[in-house]
């Protein structure tokens, strides 16, 4: 789990947008010919089953597609093995965001209330693509505007977290604006990159907690993974702890 949002949290749908369940819908067919052309042009609806196979509603019938095995209970892929219309439909669909991945399960943002997907058997809050950040990531502070470079989620929401000044995140004045739910990322301000160098050090810099939505993306992967694992690692000796690293920027 990580992430970042906005002050309060935007109602803009992050990606994946979903369509009601059972809608029949149709998509865009033109270049496509054949059963490829077939997958897009009838109307069809997707809908996922808990054990990652799809159900797939037609007006000639309804089927069951595994995805993993490319298989599909229709004559055209039971009879003729086929890879019928059906199991190109729910191939679309996985890659286009509509529906789950086998291996997914679908989720409520523990930020905005957004729908996402997260694996099946992931417990804790989760986050949307919107609001996730990896250790490593750029973001910016909404309250500052200083950059800083996340460490890592800590699992706490921003009422149970607290700070060295034995607060929870959600106390601070600064916060009010930021739901006292929201999971809470450690990150250090990186307030000196020379914008003219390929390395930047981060030396001595304090850790401070921040709820999910106060950080605005700015760039994943900015650090290294040889950096990544030591500023995440840097956490075990305590909040105010110090660490000295290499960060090394894309140019």
């Amino acid at each position: 789990m990580t992430h970042t949002r906005n002050t309060p949290a935007s109602n803009t749908q992050s990606r994946p947008r979903r369509r009601a369940v059972r809608q029949k819908t149709t998509l865009p067919a033109s270049g496509f010919v054949g059963r490829a052309r077939r997958a897009r042009e009838d109307p069809m609806a997707v809908r996922p089953l808990r054990d990652g196979r799809y159900v797939v509603e037609t007006d000639g019938g309804t089927y069951v597609v595994d995805s993993e095995t490319d298989t599909c209970t229709c004559p055209d892929s039971a009879i003729r093995d086929a890879r019928c219309k059906h199991l190109r439909r729910v191939h679309i669909e996985i890659a286009d965001g509509l529906v789950p991945a086998p291996d997914e399960r679908t989720a409520v943002c523990a930020v905005c209330g957004n729908r996402t997907y997260v694996p099946r058997f992931d417990s804790g809050p989760v986050l949307c693509d919107r609001h996730d950040h990896a250790s490593g990531d750029l973001v910016r502070d909404r309250e500052t505007k200083s950059l800083l470079v996340v460490l890592r989620a800590t699992g706490d929401r921003a009422d149970e977290a607290r700070t060295d000044s034995d607060r929870t995140v959600a106390d601070y004045d600064t916060n009010d604006d930021y739901g006292p739910h929201e999971p809470v990322f450690e990150a250090v301000y990186v307030d000196s990159v020379p914008l003219d160098e390929d390395i930047a050090e981060l030396r001595a810099k304090k850790r401070y907690l921040f709820p999910a939505s106060r950080l605005i993306p700015v760039e994943s992967g900015f650090a290294t993974e040889e950096v990544r694992r030591t500023l995440a690692g840097s956490h075990l000796g305590g909040e105010s702890q110090t660490t000295q690293a290499t960060l090394r920027l894309k140019t």
